[in-house]
């Protein structure tokens, strides 16, 4: 399908992994320009920019900023427009979890998670927001959870990030309404990433029950359909957000959950 995009560009923040490198795939083989984020080892992001634009064709950059850092944050995005001469396209989509008991929950996780998973949204769309007005049209989306719009223990400054993000973006869509510009949410169930992966043994941990138990009766118990979202399905929601047979949708918290949600 087309979706109008080639020739757009596009940053997406937390993308040398998990959900954010799989709708960098999907915005490059749509013709989309791109700015990589996040961490990892050099050799391994550099080989992962550089197999991008050869796949498919197109300007694939990487900028390094750190995700708790709101000088950093702003110089991503400003210069993302210097080099490519536009910004379209803003993800959100940066986030690390930790879960524990609301006691014992350390304080520095909890202010990290609040900045990455947080601040760093209001950062990265502050700096966007004005050459995407100066240009008309522009599109944010942030990647929330299923965990923007309901809670589960022991992830009380992941879920307080979340459902940040989703009145921040339904502010933001206010905002900017008559701009050209659309905010709008992704609010994902479980995708199986390597920060799920991850989820799976801490929750073991303060359960104190086994990680199969885990799968089968904390993080799949959620989803009605008992089975992991993909990142394919998110991609095609992003697709239809960012092109112009999305422009009515403003702020809206759009879920892709397997049902999770519905009750």
């Amino acid at each position: 399908m087309d979706y109008g995009l080639k020739g757009q560009v596009a940053v997406i923040t937390g993308s040398t992994s998990g959900i954010g490198l799989g709708l960098a795939e999907a915005l490059a083989a749509a013709g989309v320009d791109l700015v990589l984020n996040g961490l990892g080892d050099p050799a391994v992001i550099e080989a992962t920019r550089a197999g991008i634009a050869a796949r498919h064709g197109v300007r694939v950059q990487y900028h390094p900023a750190d995700m708790t850092r709101p000088d950093e944050i702003a110089d991503l995005v400003t210069s993302t427009v210097t080099a490519f001469g536009r910004l379209d396209i803003l993800i959100n989509n940066a986030g690390i979890q930790h879960v524990a008991p609301i006691e014992d929950f350390p304080l520095d996780a909890w202010d990290r998670i609040i900045a990455i998973n947080l601040s760093s949204t209001f950062h990265a769309s502050r700096a966007a927001i004005p050459p995407m007005k100066a240009a008309g049209r522009g599109r944010i989306v942030n990647i929330a959870s299923a965990h923007a719009l309901v809670a589960s223990p022991f992830k009380s400054a992941y879920v307080a990030a979340k459902h940040g993000v989703a009145g921040f973006t339904k502010t933001a869509a206010l905002e900017v309404a008559q701009a050209g510009l659309t905010v709008n949410a992704i609010c994902p169930g479980f995708v199986k990433t390597p920060l799920v992966e991850a989820q799976i043994a801490d929750q073991a941990k303060a359960r104190g029950i086994s990680e199969e138990a885990v799968m089968r009766d904390v993080i799949l118990a959620a989803q009605p359909t008992k089975a992991f979202v993909t990142v394919e399905q998110l991609a095609g929601l992003l697709l239809y957000l960012c092109s112009d047979a999305g422009a009515s949708v403003n702020g809206a918290m759009l879920s892709v959950d397997g049902g999770w949600t519905a009750a």
